[in-house]
């Protein structure tokens, strides 16, 4: 027994060629849109929230599992960093997986408090990735060596914390498992849009009803009192996601950065606009004089190796320790500071700050390592645009990194905060008791919508489909799809009314 569906228009009402009345499409088309991105990328979203919450404790967990090597076993200071150095190397050189006999240290980053490590990095064996590092962790009071361990990124997170890193990253898939969180951050934005254009009416409704501002809003986003099953897990639905609408829109915008594909348009249009990082001049031709306030040459010289090629080898006395005091003579002031020696004899030195805690200090300085006089310079302060300190600061609060413990514990509550909007959402789809007799969807609205309407929403969402891959390429799967089953009046999916 077939349902008839269709009802006459009101009078006034503008109908469309199939008998359809046109107004009122909006709502039902987010409803419907609302509910079928939850249903179909709340998965992703979820093992994204999961894994994330895991991310967030990494650092914490990092400082247990690897006490011994971040830990000096003294608050000593009685080697130099040139010597700690060369215990460094000669370990590797015992070891003799370099595939030299003439190992190099690519960086060093030395012990930034009393009782740390300093932390050696030299090239990763080949068939690692880019971002690996061998780090050897030595002790600045007696040269101990504590540990021989492989670094990953920038950011220097140790096994476990790259083991978590991938699983959040990509599900240790490799390059295919990347468009699982490209998906997830190309639509969690478009759902929490959805789920706000949704609670809006029941606000204005209430504001209409002489309902001060302060009672309107409890009264709207909190279950009402007495409600029971679907009704009240919708209140709290609804409270949830107007919690973490903020967080929500800022984790998309910040992990599409990291994806495959829209990250490559994100890193274009970035350059495009000048807003990268800026990086300081390693070039020793004609700087014999530091370059001044312009920085001609950011972006020309790579401020951090990544190579086996091996750093210059310098006299004892006018090494790291050397290069060290200078940069604190040119502003580099943190305590946390990598230094990076120069490929070649025509290349300067590079001392960069390591610290993305508030205040950052990611400060970095070029120093000719003859005479000890400023190459180049470049101040987080002064020459990083107002972009490219936000996205800075974006990509450190999202690993956790800019706040500390403080960052990572709100990052471990909205990723939970998150898992429970997508159970509950799935909970309230269950409460609908689908069945085959009655499987109602929500009311189509796009394909009831007038033509300035298409106009309106399709152009800016053709363009931001160019830019994020995977939100436009199932947007019109999507639509398509919606229009096949509005077309035979028979969805698959029960009615979903907020």
């Amino acid at each position: 027994m077939s349902i008839n569906t269709t009802t006459r228009p009101e009078r006034g009402a503008r109908t469309t060629g199939t008998g359809r009345r046109a107004r009122g499409w909006f709502r039902p088309m987010i409803l419907r849109l609302h509910f079928y991105a939850g249903l179909v990328v709340g998965p992703f979203i979820l093992v994204a929230a999961l894994s994330g919450a895991l991310y967030a404790a990494a650092p914490q967990l990092e400082k247990i599992v690897y006490a011994h090597e971040l830990n000096a076993g003294s608050d000593a200071r009685n080697l130099t960093v040139d010597d700690q150095v060369h215990r460094a190397v000669d370990h590797v050189r015992r070891e003799g997986s370099t595939g030299t006999d003439n190992p190099q240290p690519i960086a060093v980053r030395p012990a930034p408090e009393a009782g740390d490590t300093t932390r050696v990095m030299f090239a990763s064996p080949p068939g690692s990735s880019e971002s690996d590092r061998r780090a050897v962790f030595v002790s600045p009071a007696d040269g101990e060596i504590r540990g021989d361990l492989t670094a990953y990124g920038s950011s220097g997170a140790l096994p476990l914390r790259t083991w978590i890193d991938h699983l959040h990253r990509d599900l240790h898939l490799g390059e295919t498992g990347r468009l699982y969180s490209e998906f997830a951050a190309s639509w969690m934005w478009v759902i929490a849009l959805g789920g706000l254009i949704l609670w809006l009416p029941q606000l204005t409704s209430r504001l209409r009803a002489g309902m001060s501002r302060r009672r309107a809003i409890r009264e709207s986003t909190l279950p009402r009192r007495g409600a029971r099953g679907r009704s009240r897990l919708l209140g709290w639905h609804y409270s949830a996601g107007l919690g973490l609408l903020v967080a929500m829109f800022f984790l998309s915008a910040t992990g599409i950065t990291w994806s495959a594909h829209a990250g490559d348009n994100v890193a274009s249009l970035r350059a495009a606009l000048n807003w990268g990082s800026p990086k300081p001049n390693t070039s020793l031709t004609g700087a014999a004089m530091p370059t001044g306030g312009e920085h001609a040459g950011h972006g020309a010289g790579a401020g951090h190796s990544s190579s086996g090629s091996g750093g210059m080898s310098m006299p004892t006395d006018s090494g790291y320790d050397a290069v060290l005091r200078a940069s604190h003579r040119f502003g580099i002031d943190s305590p946390k500071v990598e230094v990076v020696p120069a490929e070649s004899m025509d290349q300067a030195w590079t001392v960069q700050e390591v610290d993305p805690h508030y205040p950052t200090h990611i400060d970095s300085v070029t120093i000719d390592p003859m005479t000890y006089r400023e190459v180049d310079k470049v101040s987080f302060a002064e020459d990083y645009s107002l972009p490219a300190k936000l996205a800075r600061w974006g990509v450190d609060i999202h690993m956790g990194l800019w706040l500390g413990l403080v960052n990572q514990i709100i990052l471990f509550v909205i990723a939970i905060g998150l898992a429970s909007m997508v159970v509950s959402g799935y909970v309230m789809w269950f409460k609908r008791r689908p069945t085959l007799r009655r499987p109602k969807a929500p009311r189509a609205g796009a394909s009831t919508a007038p033509w300035w309407a298409w106009l309106a929403l399709g152009l800016p969402a053709l363009y931001l489909g160019i830019f994020l891959p995977l939100f436009g390429i199932p947007l019109v799967a999507f639509m398509v799809v919606d229009a096949l089953v509005t077309r035979c009046r028979r969805p698959l999916l029960p009615r979903m009314d907020a």
